[in-house]
């Protein structure tokens, strides 16, 4: 795949999840789309990645913004920082009480390409940082 196919699928990928549109989100993973959450553990597989998007919009209602995508030039390997703009809707399992609180949070994406689809996606974000916005 291309550096600029590779490009491509990453801004679809979040194009998708800003759309909410979990269908097509999920058709650019690979079957065995291994997952890296944020501070967390790994899983793997696209149902599982079905499972953790809808436990998320229970949560939160996040856009992204101000991506900027590197790729290396083979297009196997791509990196996204962006900024989470979103809002805390319910209270997530080990976090502060939701009440509506807004937030703004730098993070970024690690992907693996393969076969022209993600076939591995790591976030980051800074998990404290998040905390306090979500606490005042």
């Amino acid at each position: 795949m291309s550096a600029e196919a590779t490009r491509a699928l990453i801004a679809s990928y979040y194009q998708a999840f800003n759309d909410g549109d979990h269908d097509a989100f999920l058709a650019l993973l690979s079957d065995q789309v291994e997952h890296d959450i944020n501070q967390g553990g790994r899983e793997t597989g696209v149902e599982k990645f079905r499972t953790f998007l809808k436990k998320m919009d229970a949560h939160y209602k996040e856009t992204i913004k101000d991506i900027v995508i590197m790729v290396n030039p083979d297009g196997s390997r791509a990196a996204a920082e962006f900024m989470v703009h979103g809002e805390y809707l319910s209270t997530d399992d080990g976090l502060p009480q939701a009440a509506g609180q807004t937030y703004v949070l730098p993070a970024g994406a690690f992907f693996t390409i393969t076969d022209n689809k993600v076939s591995r996606i790591s976030n980051y974000y800074n998990l404290t940082d998040w905390i306090e916005q979500v606490s005042r």
